[in-house]
């Protein structure tokens, strides 16, 4: 009787011992394999879409969970300070897009999109692309001419482009605001402004936690930098001149309390007086020196 309950008690514990050796090591592995191995291997969009027959929408919204899946874990440990890789930009745009070919239709892929290729790898060009994809199908959605408006106001500086853009995402929605958009904030002061209502639009309508956060910290930023360009005007005016530093602001009392980027850069303002931080916006860039701020990649 006694050998009858050990027995099964010793090879419980084996078991366990060897589950904990080979835990350890595979915990390690998936912690520090690289990015690319995580998101893992896509066929083409056109392989797919033949082999998918008639659940390409299933394969579709599957492959934007994978991406957002990969993405949401990246996140989190921004958020939390834990900075250890990049987020594999091109293989998500890739992912993306492959999606996109297989379902259209689907919303989360460029609102997605939308959220890193712009801010994170400022690909202009290639989202406003993709934007155009879209409204091909999603004839109804006002967000996707909305987004492309912002690209061309906010970055590219394409006022007609973009007027042509708040236009169509008004009329789509009924909503005089973005009718209004491209003669309210298409002057080099209201860049700041327009960011703010941009952001503030988008963070109230995702339902992704990874992308609502996301859209959180740079809404939060944007407004420290609406603070010190309010406290900047404040002081020309009342002094004639430009602040000649962030900490002028600061200790001649017209910027109070002193400002924080969520990123973890550091705000500074320029000559000519615009307001920057050295996180440019990415906590994959906090730190950077100021020498690299305003850098675009792509504006053609």
């Amino acid at each position: 009787m006694s050998g009858l309950f050990w027995r099964p008690m010793f090879l419980l514990l084996v078991c366990l011992i060897g589950y904990v050796a080979v835990l350890g090591p595979f915990t390690s592995y998936m912690k520090h394999k690289p990015v690319e191995e995580k998101l893992g291997y896509v066929p083409s969009a056109d392989l797919l879409r033949y082999s998918c027959a008639d659940y390409k929408e299933v394969v579709g919204a599957a492959l934007l969970m994978k991406v957002t899946m990969y993405f949401g874990g990246l996140m989190d440990k921004q958020a939390d300070n834990i900075v250890s890789e990049k987020p594999d930009y091109l293989s998500m745009s890739n992912i993306i897009h492959s999606a996109l070919k297989l379902d259209p239709y689907n919303m989360d892929g460029y609102y997605f999109a939308q959220s890193f290729l712009v801010w994170d790898v400022k690909k202009y060009v290639i989202a406003n692309k993709l934007l155009d994809y879209g409204m091909k199908y999603r004839t109804w959605d006002w967000y996707l001419p909305f987004f492309a408006g912002f690209n061309n106001a906010f970055f590219l500086k394409d006022f007609n482009k973009a007027a042509e853009y708040y236009k169509r995402a008004g009329e789509l929605s009924g909503d005089p605001l973005y009718l209004s958009l491209a003669s309210r904030y298409m002057q080099k002061s209201g860049q700041t402004d327009l960011a703010i209502v941009y952001l503030s639009i988008l963070e109230n309508g995702e339902k992704n936690p990874a992308v609502k956060k996301k859209y959180q910290f740079r809404l939060a930023a944007f407004k420290e930098v609406r603070r010190i360009e309010l406290a900047r005007d404040r002081y020309k005016e009342k002094k004639g001149v430009l602040p000649a530093s962030l900490d002028t602001l600061v200790l001649s009392g017209f910027l109070a309390p002193p400002p924080s980027d969520p990123y973890g850069g550091q705000f500074y303002i320029e000559a000519d007086g615009k307001v920057v931080t050295t996180s440019m916006f990415s906590f994959t860039e906090a730190g950077n020196s100021k020498n690299k701020v305003g850098e675009t990649d792509e504006r053609h």
